[in-house]
């Protein structure tokens, strides 16, 4: 026999394993969309602008977000629920799941991808589980100088398998090194401002910033500096203006993060704040149609795409971040929840919830090339995001 011949019977064996296997393909190309009103996601394609399968049964996903395995193969969804499912996305299946808490606002996965951190309103706290099984590995309870437990907020990874969080009642800053998670060691930093409602780090995983709700003010922390200290920036940026009503928590994990600004939402305004990402100095505003929720920053750097809280929930302001002028403004539809953009950001796709769909735009051009039907669609998250440290 020769080889010839052997390699063809050889390929005729395996022929129906490879038949049953499914459809093989690469997981650099897709994502999971939230459908918050039926606690399912869908798993989409993006090269192929389309749903290649549903996971349903991941319980609350009214305020769900989602991180990936190093190898982009699973989604660690967090669930409003307290859930934390693990969902693989070349079967469209959940690999794991476990309710951890009773109330649970987000979570991080380390820079190694061995370690899920989830971020917990009840009862407060931070909870670590392994990735691979979801076995806990940690129990943080966020206990502040006030003696009192506290919410979680702001969660981020940081290099060398630590996180950052912020203490919403106690108005702390905590950083947990897990190296060694059987000799867990926390930085504390007290006193950091009035209700740190949400926080970011920036992509190099050296600055982290939280939002303060209760004043008028933003705190910075230098992850590089030993002893860590928290640092006020942007005191006082409402200048004693009366505030506008707040109608939806602008989210520090959407800022624009582009070359040396940040830019960051304002609370209770109806505009963004360029902030110099080397000396943390206000640098200009921008005017924007409504209150901020998201600041996106396209993958170059060149453009910043902003949604709005209800009532003005329809729009999306398209900035220049190198002029902070209004470039576009369009309405994709009613209650437009979130933007992701394809990894190079030849694309976005938007999340507009009451119109049952997602759309997909060009950003070059702003033209609508398709949409994607979903139920009542809220968070859109890209595999891509496995590759950058705080997402």
């Amino acid at each position: 026999m020769n080889a010839a011949v052997r390699i063809l019977l050889a390929f005729l064996l395996v022929l129906p394993a490879l038949a049953g296997a499914g459809e093989l393909r690469g997981t650099g190309s897709l994502g999971v969309v939230v459908e918050r009103a039926t606690g399912s996601v869908l798993i989409v394609d993006t090269m192929a602008r389309r749903t290649i399968g549903r996971v349903e049964g991941l319980g609350d996903l009214s305020h769900a977000s989602a991180v990936f395995s190093p190898d982009q193969r699973y989604a660690y969804v967090f669930g409003r629920d307290g859930g934390l499912t693990k969902v693989d996305l070349l079967t469209s299946s959940i690999a794991k799941r476990v309710v951890q808490a009773g109330n649970a606002i987000g979570g991080a996965i380390s820079d190694d991808g061995t370690l899920i951190a989830v971020s917990n309103y009840e009862p407060g706290g931070v909870r670590v589980f392994a990735a691979d099984t979801l076995d806990p590995v940690a129990d943080i309870a966020a206990i502040g100088s006030n003696g009192k437990s506290s919410k979680t907020v702001g969660l981020v990874d940081l290099p060398g398998r630590r996180f950052a969080f912020a203490l919403y009642d106690a108005g702390e800053i905590w950083v947990a090194d897990l190296s060694a998670p059987e000799t867990l060691a926390i930085e504390k930093l007290t006193g950091v401002g009035k209700l740190p409602y949400d926080g970011n780090v920036t992509p190099d995983g050296r600055h982290y910033l939280a939002g303060l709700f209760g004043e008028d003010g933003v705190v910075h922390v230098d992850t590089w500096q030993a002893p860590l200290k928290a640092e006020r920036i942007l005191d006082r940026y409402g200048r004693g203006e009366e505030a506008l009503p707040v109608y939806k928590m602008p989210h520090l994990e959407g800022w624009a993060a582009v070359g040396d600004r940040l830019l960051l939402p304002a609370v209770g305004r109806h505009e963004l704040i360029a902030v110099d990402a080397r000396s943390f100095t206000e640098k200009g505003r921008v005017a924007t149609y409504g209150q901020p929720v998201f600041a996106v920053a396209r993958p170059d750097g060149r453009q910043a795409w902003v949604n709005f809280a209800h009532p003005k929930n329809d729009t999306i302001d398209v900035v220049d971040v190198q002029t902070l002028k209004l470039v576009h403004r369009f309405a994709p539809g009613p209650a437009v929840l979130h933007m992701e953009f394809t990894p190079r950001g030849n694309e976005v796709w938007v999340s507009v919830r009451d119109a049952d769909r997602v759309d997909v735009y060009d950003t070059a051009t702003f033209t609508r090339k398709t949409e994607i039907p979903a139920q009542k669609p809220s968070g859109i998250f890209f595999t891509a995001r496995a590759t950058r440290i705080g997402q």
